[in-house]
């Protein structure tokens, strides 16, 4: 299994362990509720799904830069429901 693939199966393993819906985990991670979740907030989200901190910052990065479509370095609802789209094929 490719390291991308490892990522996105743990954050699917949190998601459906402690949520009900994605849109829960989404809102639980937006900390200041602006509807985007900022690179901080991703890697919280990261933490949460035990991604070792010494390759979280790389992460962080790629996934906003893999799924950031506007360009504006966050990643909002529809960028945040792609990925778990993709996580679920």
């Amino acid at each position: 299994m490719s390291t991308k693939a490892t990522i996105l199966t743990k954050i699917q393993i949190l998601i459906s362990n402690s949520f009900k819906t994605p849109e829960e985990a989404f809102a639980f991670f937006d900390n200041d509720k602006d509807g985007k979740l900022s690179k901080k907030e991703i890697a919280e989200l990261l933490k949460k799904a035990e991604i070792s901190g010494l390759i979280r910052g790389l992460v962080t990065s790629k996934l906003i830069e893999g799924y950031d479509k506007d360009g504006d370095g966050l990643v909002d609802w529809k960028e945040f429901k792609a990925a778990i789209d993709e996580i679920k094929e």
